[in-house]
């Protein structure tokens, strides 16, 4: 099994406050950041370095997260139940297609997965799994909602049209209960 990265090694509270530095810096300046960094690793009293391209690969994961949430957040804004779940499957594929390629790089590399990134996916695909279930959910009780609905307004139709159409107040109620499946 590899090694830990470095940035895995450091304090969370250091992480946090890199990942708090590189983003007011735009995700750049990883040279005056790492240097920073190294600095807080000093005060710490840690006798560990952490290297500018460490610094680098971690601003560039933060900032595609960032990008990755900001496009999700815009595509679902204002999205209906239908829309969403069409999305769902868009998110199902992009999480199949990283499942792949980290099973590509596992088998050209040293053939040993990252437990992180596995747990990760796991993670991801679980809960998109789950939320695809409770949208299904809301999905056909919205369905059933405007079937009832409509039932409702063809019942107060037929009752409104009744004398007209020849139809006596018990031939409305059957209609109503049969065809309708609505009572009263």
């Amino acid at each position: 099994m590899p090694p830990p990265k470095k940035l895995d090694l450091i304090p969370i509270e250091l992480r946090q406050r890199l990942a708090e530095e590189l983003q007011s810096r735009g995700f750049g300046d990883i040279v005056d950041v790492t240097e920073a960094l190294n600095h807080w690793l000093d005060e710490e009293g840690l006798e560990l370095r952490v290297g500018k391209t460490a610094v680098g690969e971690y601003s560039k994961l933060l900032k595609d997260q960032r990008d990755a949430f900001a496009m999700a957040e815009t595509l679902l804004a204002d999205m209906d139940i239908e829309a969403e779940s069409n999305m769902h499957k868009v998110l199902m594929q992009m999480i199949a297609t990283a499942a792949f390629q980290m099973m590509q790089t596992v088998s050209e590399n040293d053939g040993q997965f990252d437990p992180k990134g596995l747990a990760a996916l796991s993670r991801m695909l679980k809960d998109l799994m789950h939320s695809a279930g409770i949208r299904e959910k809301l999905r056909e009780d919205e369905r059933k909602r405007v079937t009832a609905e409509e039932a409702a307004r063809a019942a107060k139709a037929l009752e409104a049209n009744s004398l007209e159409l020849g139809l006596t107040g018990a031939t409305v109620e059957a209609i109503k209960a049969k065809v309708l499946g609505v009572t009263g």
